[in-house]
């Protein structure tokens, strides 16, 4: 049976969001909300549902299984508290956009409020909702990395100072901190999908000289350090359009360990394994030998299309609930969101404090659902 979605928040997100939704048989699209009339009618009228204007409004008069509250704000963050909060308390599962907030308390509130009333609360973390990511976190089920060594990730728009254009939208302007708060959720919430928990955090920030010469203040370069719990060693850059990367292309990620190593480069497109060197082949570093590693294996999804990410993830929520899986077992939940915003709020520390170590506030513990536990 499709889930009843009311979609809250109908600019460019919200319309591909419904478009997902409206392609997707698990779900059925029964309202939208906006506080600007014309947008909320004008996508009601497209989808054949009721339209509101106030979220009030709507949870009172529609039976929704979601919320799928896409609105934005400062850093794109800062209008989902209020929606996500109230459709909380009213009982009602909710998927919210990414970052989770631009504020790491009201963050908190949000788990804390999910928890408490016993709903599924999911964030669009869409990065990792892709074939290569899947066969990459397969790689690591089956033992083909073993103890993982190091982590790299390297997130950016392709550009520089040819093509820079200072933004002046009210979301942006102004704020130092909008690409950190605004793009690594993204980054942190591969790594931590694939090493874990980050328990050190060193950042460096910087934005160049064409940002400068405009007064632009958004530290646009981000340099990360961090520490897992695992023992594994990771480095994150992220830019906005500030260069343009070479191999891996605007996103890659790479993490190796004892027994091999997977890049997944442009996040949907491809997956290449390297299998260490076996005993027969160790390494000669005398003669600067880099040993009898096997032949790499290249997989291509055959996919091009990064919003082909959207479907994949909006589909991989609805599938949870609809077979409601255990909270603790939801994919891409408000707890991995606000573990990527407090290692966000570490490297922002760290920044402001010169580059010093800083252990991130810790998330709270999974604890389990005993009923779904008791057949295990």
């Amino acid at each position: 049976m499709a889930l009843k979605i009311g979609v809250v928040g109908i600019r460019g997100i919200g319309q591909r969001h419904l478009e997902c939704h409206s392609k997707d048989e698990l779900a059925q699209i029964v309202a939208v909300c906006d506080v600007v009339k014309e947008r909320a009618d004008q996508a009601a009228k497209k989808h054949g549902v009721k339209a509101y204007y106030r979220l009030k409004d709507m949870l009172d008069a529609e039976e929704l299984d979601i919320v799928d509250v896409t609105t934005g704000g400062n850093e794109n963050g800062s209008w989902h508290f209020e929606p996500v909060m109230e459709a909380l308390d009213r009982g009602r599962n909710v998927l919210v956009e990414k970052p989770i907030s631009n504020d790491v308390h009201e963050a908190r509130q949000m788990v804390a409020k999910a928890r408490e009333k016993g709903v599924y609360f999911g964030c669009n973390l869409n990065h990792y909702f892709t074939p290569p990511c899947e066969r990459a976190q397969q790689y690591i089920r089956d033992g083909q990395i073993g103890e993982m060594v190091y982590c790299l990730h390297r997130m950016g728009f392709a550009g520089g100072e040819e093509t820079y254009k200072r933004g002046k939208g009210s979301k942006s302007e102004g704020f130092p901190y909008f690409h950190t708060k605004a793009f690594l959720s993204h980054p942190f919430s591969i790594m931590r999908h694939f090493c874990g928990d980050v328990t050190h955090v060193q950042a460096f920030f910087e934005r160049p000289h064409f940002r400068r010469r405009t007064n632009d203040v958004m530290v646009s370069v981000n340099s990360i350090h961090v520490k897992f719990a695992n023992g594994c060693i990771g480095y994150l850059f992220s830019q906005r359009g500030d260069v343009t990367m070479g191999l891996g292309g605007w996103w890659s990620v790479e993490v190796g360990g004892t027994k091999g190593t997977f890049c997944v480069e442009n996040c949907v497109e491809k997956v290449t394994y390297w299998p260490a060197p076996g005993k027969g082949g160790a390494a000669r570093p005398e003669n600067l030998e880099l040993g009898a590693a096997g032949p790499a294996t290249v997989t291509e999804s055959g996919f091009k299309q990064f919003n082909l990410t959207f479907p994949w993830r909006l589909h991989a929520f609805l599938e949870d609930v609809a077979n409601q899986v255990p909270k603790d077992r939801l994919r891409a939940s408000g707890l991995d969101a606000l573990a990527a915003l407090e290692y966000t709020w570490a490297a922002m520390e760290s920044y402001e404090q010169g580059g010093v170590v800083v252990r991130p506030h810790p998330v709270p513990l999974l604890k389990g659902d005993p009923l779904a536990q008791m057949n295990e």
